[in-house]
């Protein structure tokens, strides 16, 4: 009995688990990254496309793509892309995040 409990417990603690986010940090390099690839994804009902963009492998030395994958959509919110910045002769990189929507745009 005590067992049956445990799990009941569990399972509804579960389902009011938090979204954990990642701790987001600065990234900038001299070197541009290459021309976007643009990728054709078909449209999934209940999905939002987040488009692959290139991060920069510190050991490498060089940019890599990272292909877009889908995110399940997110009611009230939507999707910036991440996106390189030119900066005083650098690049800085924008990770892509969810921003809640404004009302009336």
């Amino acid at each position: 009995m005590n067992l049956r409990k445990t799990l009941l417990a569990v399972a509804l603690a579960s389902s009011f688990a938090v979204p954990v986010y990642a701790e987001r940090f600065a990234i900038d390099v001299e070197t541009a990254p290459p021309a976007p690839i643009y990728e054709q994804m078909p449209v999934r009902e209940g999905y939002v496309v987040t488009p692959g963009y290139y991060r920069y492998d510190t050991d490498r030395r060089e940019h890599t793509w990272v292909k877009g994958e889908y995110q399940p959509e997110r009611r009230g919110e939507h999707f910036v892309a991440p996106e390189w910045r030119q900066q005083d002769g650098r690049y800085h990189f924008n990770e892509g995040r969810w921003d809640k929507d404004i009302k009336g745009q």
